[in-house]
C-alpha cells in the first residue's frame, strides 16, 4: 500500500516550505482550540522522549493539524517521557491497538520487521539530505507500507540525526579505540553487530537508565545523536564524543491498522497529509536543536572528536563485512538503489 508524497523534490522549494511550516508552528497561539465533543474520538500517540525534544514537537504538530482539520472530531493526545513504557513495550501495545499511534525508529521496528534494517545499514547515506531524498521517494513509501503486515502503517518520516559513539574513558579516533568498552546499544541485532565489528561489547539497557549505568560504571558509554546526548544529560557522565555518524536511523509515526481501517477516506487523507506536514516541521526543529545541543556540549566541556577522512575510512572499512554477512546480504539490492538515488 503506497501513498503519494506531497513533499517537493526541489531543494529550494523544500527549504522555503520548511521555514514556512516552522513559522506557522510558532504562531499557533493565535488559533482557538477546538472543543472536544461527545462525537470526538480520542487517540493516544506515545513517544519515549522528553518535553521539547524534536520528535515530541513533531508529534504535537501532527496532533494540532489533525484536530484542526477534522474540526475536533479526532483528537490525538501525546504521551511522551516513556510514561506508557519503553519503545519495545509500546510498540507491542500499538500492534495490539491498546495504543493507537507511536513514534519509533527503524532500529526498534526491525524487531518485528527485519527487512527495515536495510534503511539503517552503517555509513549507507552520503548525508542527511541524501537520506531524505530516499525516504521521501519510492523507497521510503515502500517501507512505510511494509509495516502493514505487522499491524501497523507508517505515515511519515522523522529525522533522528546520526548516531555517534560517546564514552567515559577516552578519545576514540579509530575502531580499535572502542576495544573492550561496554557500549549501550538499542535493542537491535544490527546495532549489536555494528558495535561488535568495532571491537566494543554491546549492552542492551533501557534508554532512561543509560545515565545511571555510565555513572555507576556498569557500562563505559553509549551511541546516540546530539539531542539525546544532551536531553538525557549523558554529557555529564560520558564526556568523550566521536562524530563518526555510523548510522542514520530514521523514525516513523505509525498507526495501528485496525484504527486506520476504521477511518473514512477523508479522515485518512487528513491524517496522512498532517503527518507529512508535521514531518517537515520536525526536521527543521531537529536541525536547530542538533546545532544547539552540539554547542551546549562544547560549553559543558565535552571533548568532541571530528574524524579526518583517513580515520573515518577506518570505521567504514570495519563494517564492510556486515554487508556480506548472511543476515544482511539480502539488503544489497536496496542498498544499491539507495546509493544510486540522486
Amino acid at each position: 500500500m503506497a501513498f503519494p508524497l506531497s513533499i517537493s523534490r526541489c531543494p529550494m522549494i523544500a527549504i522555503h516550505l520548511l521555514a514556512v511550516l516552522l513559522l506557522a508552528g510558532c504562531d499557533s497561539g493565535e488559533k482557538k482550540p477546538v472543543p472536544i465533543s461527545a462525537h470526538t474520538r480520542v487517540f493516544t500517540l506515545t513517544d519515549s522522549h522528553v518535553d521539547g525534544y524534536p520528535t515530541v514537537l513533531g508529534d504535537l504538530k501532527f496532533a494540532e493539524l489533525v484536530k484542526q482539520r477534522t474540526n475536533g472530531s479526532i483528537v490525538i493526545r501525546i504521551r511522551n517521557n516513556a510514561v506508557l513504557g519503553d519503545e519495545p513495550t509500546t510498540l507491542r501495545q500499538t500492534q495490539k491497538g491498546a495504543i493507537q499511534f507511536i513514534r519509533v525508529g527503524t532500529n526498534i521496528l526491525s524487531s518485528i520487521n527485519p527487512a527495515i534494517n536495510a534503511l539503517s545499514m552503517p555509513y549507507l547515506y552520503r548525508n542527511r539530505e541524501h537520506m531524505f531524498r530516499v525516504l521521501d521517494g519510492e523507497i521510503g513509501n515502500e517501507f512505510l507500507a511494509s509495516m502493514y503486515q505487522d499491524g501497523l502503517l507508517g505515515l511519515c518520516w522523522f529525522d533522528a540525526g546520526s548516531r555517534n559513539f560517546y564514552n567515559s574513558r577516552r578519545i576514540v579516533r579509530k575502531p580499535s579505540d572502542l576495544a573492550g568498552m561496554k557500549i549501550r546499544i538499542q535493542p537491535s541485532g544490527l546495532m549489536q553487530d555494528i558495535a561488535q565489528t568495532m571491537g566494543a561489547e554491546p549492552v542492551s539497557i533501557a534508554f532512561n537508565d543509560v545515565y545511571a549505568a555510565i555513572r555507576n560504571t556498569i557500562i563505559d558509554g553509549a551511541e546516540n545523536n546530539w539531542p539525546s546526548y544532551i536531553s538525557q544529560q549523558h554529557y555529564k557522565a560520558a564526556p568523550y564524543f566521536t562524530e563518526d555518524s555510523h548510522q542514520r536511523s530514521p523514525e516513523m509515526i505509525l498507526v495501528n491498522t485496525a484504527v486506520w481501517e476504521a477511518l473514512t477516506e477523508d479522515e485518512k487523507k487528513i491524517l496522512k497529509e498532517s503527518a507529512l506536514e508535521a514531518a517537515l516541521f520536525q526536521r527543521v526543529a531537529w536541525a536547530r536543536q542538533e546545532a544547539a545541543c552540539r554547542q551546549q556540549a562544547t560549553a559543558e566541556g565535552t571533548t568532541i572528536t571530528t574524524l579526518t577522512d583517513e580515520d573515518f575510512n577506518k570505521f567504514v572499512d570495519a563494517v564492510k563485512p556486515l554487508y556480506n554477512a548472511p543476515a544482511y546480504s539480502r539488503f544489497a539490492g536496496i542498498a544499491q538503489r539507495i546509493r544510486e538515488t540522486q
